[in-house]
């Protein structure tokens, strides 16, 4: 081979090598979700790929098929009422009581980000938390106290502690209890409005898996 055809074919191998590795670097930076080197006939390409979160549960993994931790430590599921079509004044509930002692523990059913940490009239001590798509929000409410550390932006995993069962707000000082509620997102992702969705059915097999 000519020292010409020789340098070419170094030139050649070399400007492979760099593209390759660029293309990995790339990858390394890239979202977690989200691809895969793949090589077809000499071309590297990108596709995606099902990223796991640290519990195994894929993203976009539809809300039914997840695997919710019970928000109530130590809770008896057979005590657990569906009262998310119960009257509230003049509003439906659109939400879960879950009775139990104050100071009971309360834990994240779902990973995901701390949304908003919220003092109001109505839920009193509250905690919006974002599931790991940031498709639905969690709503914890009548929270006795916060965790300690606990913090907006913070990364939850399932089974974290969130706060403390209480009856802050409008909730009779008699009747601490979790005012749990669950809402779809909008394409705004705001945090405090969203379309609600009953979480008897999810949070029932919670309980019972427990």
């Amino acid at each position: 081979m000519s020292p010409d055809k020789q340098a070419g074919l170094v030139l050649a191998v070399s400007t492979l090598a760099v593209v390759t590795f660029a293309a990995v670097i790339d990858i390394l930076h890239a979202p977690p979700t989200r691809t895969v080197l793949a090589l077809a006939e000499g071309n590297a390409s990108v596709v995606p790929v099902n990223v796991k979160s640290a519990h195994g549960v894929p993203a976009g993994t539809p809300l039914a098929d997840r695997k919710l931790a019970f928000p109530v430590k130590n809770f008896d599921p057979a005590n657990l009422r569906d009262t998310f079509d119960e009257g509230r004044g003049k509003h439906r509930h659109e939400a879960l009581d879950i009775m139990a002692p104050r100071g009971t523990p309360v834990v994240a059913v779902d990973e995901g980000r701390v949304a908003k940490l919220f003092r109001s009239v109505a839920g009193g001590i509250t905690v919006y938390q974002f599931d790991r798509d940031e498709t639905h929000v969690y709503y914890y409410a009548h929270l006795d106290a916060y965790a300690n550390g606990l913090a907006e932006g913070m990364y939850l995993k399932r089974g974290d502690l969130v706060g403390f069962v209480g009856s802050t707000g409008n909730a009779p000082a008699n009747a601490p209890h979790l005012h749990f509620a669950l809402f779809e997102l909008g394409d705004d992702r705001r945090w405090w409005k969203g379309s609600a969705v009953n979480p008897y059915a999810l949070l029932k097999s919670a309980a019972k898996s427990e």
